[in-house]
């Protein structure tokens, strides 16, 4: 018979129509079998062709919930944005300062001389130049690490730092510990170098020493991964106790890690890096795109004295040199004070994206730290993440969903992180407000 088709039927039509909004959720199918005069086995194959179309997905223990693509793939009506309107970014996040670019021109005039110009074409070397090395000795002083400049090398960005170091330290079918939720790249950085990351259990403190410890005695770790200040997503930041007896671990178990600080810059006066408490193992990365700029950069990592050939030979086999035009520009503008303004002019920025997001998202589950240029939010019931950031793409809103950042089989969080940093202030208003509404709208549908 095909009667439950065309069940199957008005339901995909109230579904296209917007009637059945995306991420709502399904009656239970015996109280649909109920409200419909039917069998519960029909019921069950009513849901089972609206999840063959793709239109539905059902999670056992949770129920069905509305997808938000129709079956062809392309928006439903309630979705479909308006012709050519602009999408607010809230996946990417390069914060700018008013004024940036007349604070940078400035050190790139004298690079512009034919002579001066011709010198910063050259390659750069993994060391880079006795200035860069300085230069940046003297930057990561200011924010607690002393460090000998031999023990600084450079690469293209932070992230090629972080694939460099990673790719010095680990061997294929390797096994690196991770927080739980961590930095997108550093899955992909994972996978190509065929690692396999293992999820350590946290706490509100931070990763757990005794995590890290038993899954060492599963089967040895070579090496950590960890954001241990204002981490990307949740914005959270490890206590000086919790670092302090991570230390004591990776010591006592001799595993290296990789110390990723590369939005360390908005916390002033917070804890100290790892690499201070354990400067033979801890290999910190951090750069300058999110200080300065994301087209012109610099990374740059500080490691173990006895490590740094290895990661230099990582860095040369790689392709992840810096440019020397981006190097000497970089070293003029830490020598002459740009770096420190930009920096103090994107805190004040991110505390007023912030007070912001408190305004416009009052009242739902939102992890934050007030110096963040990002979010972590829970979702209410009944959203799940992919559905909501299929609508909030909808009405032209680009949000990460929670599985983005999970590393391991657990359950995919309903939550989404939300960049605060690209977007202008009245568009990111605009655009927070509309997600507090969509997030309500869903929320209303599911309790009526």
């Amino acid at each position: 018979m095909d009667d439950y088709r065309r069940i199957a039927d008005r339901i995909a039509a109230d579904i296209t129509g917007g009637r059945l909004r995306p991420g709502q959720r399904l009656p239970p199918q015996r109280a649909f079998a109920r409200r419909h005069g039917i069998a519960p086995s029909t019921a069950g194959r009513i849901y089972a062709e609206l999840v063959r179309r793709g239109l539905v997905v059902g999670e056992v223990g949770r129920g069905t919930f509305v997808r938000a693509t129709a079956p062809d793939g392309q928006p439903g009506h309630t979705l479909t944005e308006a012709a050519g309107a602009p999408l607010v970014n809230l996946e990417l996040n390069y914060p700018s300062a008013p004024g940036q670019a007349e604070l940078l021109a400035p050190a790139l005039a004298p690079l512009l001389r034919p002579d001066a110009l011709g010198q910063a074409l050259r390659p750069a070397a993994a060391a880079g130049t006795p200035a860069a090395r300085e230069a940046v000795a003297a930057l990561l002083a200011r924010g607690g690490l002393r460090t000998g400049p031999e023990r600084i090398l450079f690469t293209g960005n932070a992230r090629q730092a972080i694939a460099a170091t990673l790719a010095a330290l680990v061997r294929p079918g390797g096994r690196v510990g991770v927080e739980p939720l961590t930095y997108p790249l550093v899955k992909e950085i994972a996978a190509r170098l065929g690692v396999v990351l293992v999820p350590l259990a946290t706490d509100a403190e931070g990763p757990l020493p005794g995590s890290v410890a038993a899954a060492h005695r599963g089967a040895p770790l070579s090496a950590l991964y960890l954001q241990p200040t204002l981490h990307n997503p949740t914005s959270h930041t490890t206590s000086p106790g919790r670092l302090r007896q991570l230390a004591d671990t990776v010591h006592r178990l001799g595993i290296p890690v990789v110390e990723d600080r590369i939005w360390s810059f908005l916390h002033p006066g917070g804890t100290p890096p790892l690499a201070a408490l354990a400067p033979g193992l801890v290999h910190l990365v951090d750069g300058l795109s999110k200080r300065v700029a994301p087209g012109l950069t610099v990374g740059f990592a500080v490691v173990p004295g006895d490590r740094v050939e290895a990661v230099a030979r990582a860095v040369r086999s790689g392709g992840w040199s810096a440019g020397g035009f981006a190097l000497e520009a970089a070293v003029r503008w830490l020598g002459d004070g740009t770096v420190d303004r930009l920096v103090a002019a994107k805190r004040q920025d991110a505390r007023r994206r912030q007070r912001l997001l408190a305004e416009k998202l009052a009242g739902f589950a939102v992890r934050s730290d007030p110096a963040a240029y990002f979010a972590w939010w829970e979702l209410p019931a009944p959203w799940r993440a992919d559905t909501f950031t299929a609508a909030a793409r909808a009405h032209g809103i680009a949000v990460t969903p929670g599985a983005a950042f999970r590393v391991g089989p657990g359950r995919t969080p309903d939550a989404v992180r939300l960049g605060l940093g690209s977007a202008p202030e009245p568009e990111l208003a605009r655009a927070l407000a509309t997600l507090a509404g969509l997030a309500r709208d869903g929320a209303a549908a599911d309790s009526g």
